[in-house]
C-alpha cells in the first residue's frame, strides 16, 4: 500500500516537472498568471429504496499547462440508509485532498485524487443508538472526458469514472464486503479570471 502511494506521488511529481519544462520553453508561460486559476466541482445526489445521498465537492486549482490541471478539493457527503427492521444508518464524510487531471489527447483525461476522509457513523435502532468516528485515506484513479476544454483557462464540463486503489477499511468508495465500487463524477471547471490569453 505504501509503495502504491509513493508511486502515485512520484508520477504526479514527474508530470509537474514535465509541465514546468513545457512552460519554460514558452516565455509567455513564465511566472504565475491569475487567469489560470479556476474553481468548480461537483454535486452528488442519490435516492434509492430506503436511502439518500447528498454531497458537494468544491475545487480550487491552477491550470499548469495545456495538458495539466491540479489543485485542492474539499468534499462533504451525507448518506442515510433505512433497513427492514426499522433501524437507520447515518454517515457524514468530510474529505479534504488534492487532485490532478492530465489531458494526453483532446478532452480525454487521466484523473488522480487523494483524500483523507473523516467519517462519522450513527446507527439508530429501537431503544437507542451508537456512534463512531473513523477515518480512511483514498486514492481515486480514473479516466474521464472534458467537454468544451480549449487551452489553459477555458470553462468545461467533465465526466469521469474512477476507483479507490488504496481500498482501506472504512473507505466510502468500497462496499460492505471490501470490494472497490466505481465512482462516477460529473462536474464543471470555471476560470476565475478571464485574461487576454484566453484559450492558450
Amino acid at each position: 500500500m505504501k509503495r502504491m502511494i509513493i508511486l502515485a506521488i512520484a508520477l504526479l511529481l514527474t508530470t509537474v516537472s514535465f509541465a514546468q519544462d513545457e512552460k519554460e520553453e514558452n516565455d509567455s508561460y513564465k511566472g504565475f498568471k491569475p487567469e489560470y486559476l479556476f474553481t468548480g466541482g461537483n454535486i452528488n445526489l442519490g435516492f434509492y429504496n430506503g436511502g439518500t445521498i447528498l454531497g458537494a465537492t468544491p475545487q480550487f486549482g491552477y491550470s499548469i499547462s495545456n495538458w495539466l490541471d491540479a489543485g485542492l478539493v474539499f468534499g462533504y457527503t451525507y448518506s442515510s440508509q433505512r433497513y427492514n427492521d426499522g433501524s437507520k444508518l447515518r454517515q457524514s464524510i468530510i474529505g479534504p485532498g488534492a487532485f490532478a487531471r492530465i489531458f494526453p489527447i483532446g478532452g480525454f483525461f487521466i484523473s488522480s485524487q487523494f483524500e483523507h476522509n473523516f467519517i462519522k457513523l450513527k446507527q439508530i435502532y429501537i431503544g437507542g443508538s451508537d456512534e463512531a468516528k473513523v477515518d480512511a485515506n483514498s486514492l481515486l484513479l480514473g479516466l474521464g472526458y472534458a467537454s468544451g476544454k480549449q487551452g489553459r483557462n477555458s470553462m468545461y464540463y467533465y465526466f469521469s469514472v474512477s476507483f479507490d486503489v488504496l481500498n482501506q477499511p472504512f473507505s466510502p468508495y468500497t462496499n460492505q464486503f471490501g470490494d472497490m465500487n466505481p465512482v462516477f463524477n460529473a462536474g464543471f471547471n470555471i476560470p476565475l479570471f478571464q485574461g487576454r490569453h484566453r484559450g492558450r
